[in-house]
């Protein structure tokens, strides 16, 4: 569990660092970079812990990897619709459905 909140807020971290910055058009590029440097810093130091807490508790490298996607789309679809005020397609669901049917196939015994 430990893993998981980790990885979600340094998600939180990262898609602030890779996109909040088209919200301010005007910024120079030099100064869009720097910021974002500067958040994804502290990504760093929360992913990297997750990541070494996960692997201890039994995660291989392929389960974290695919942990921290479907987390990505989570936090990203959050982040366009609220933060960044895009709109919604439903093709969107159905994308991110078959991802978590990406998740349920990695973690899931059955096929092993």
């Amino acid at each position: 569990m430990r893993t998981i909140i980790l990885l979600f807020a340094s998600n939180i971290f990262m898609t602030f660092a890779w996109y909040y910055h088209l919200k301010f058009q005007g910024w120079p590029l030099w100064k869009a970079i720097l910021v974002s440097w500067l958040i994804a810093g502290i990504e760093y130091c929360l992913a990297v812990p997750a990541n070494r807490v996960g692997h201890k508790a039994g995660f291989n490298l392929f389960q974290l990897k695919i942990m921290q996607e479907a987390i990505t789309l989570v936090v990203f679809a959050f982040f366009a619709l609220i933060v960044m005020k895009e709109s919604f397609h439903w093709r969107y669901l159905v994308s991110f459905a078959l991802l978590l049917g990406a998740v349920y196939f990695m973690f899931t015994e059955r096929f092993g």
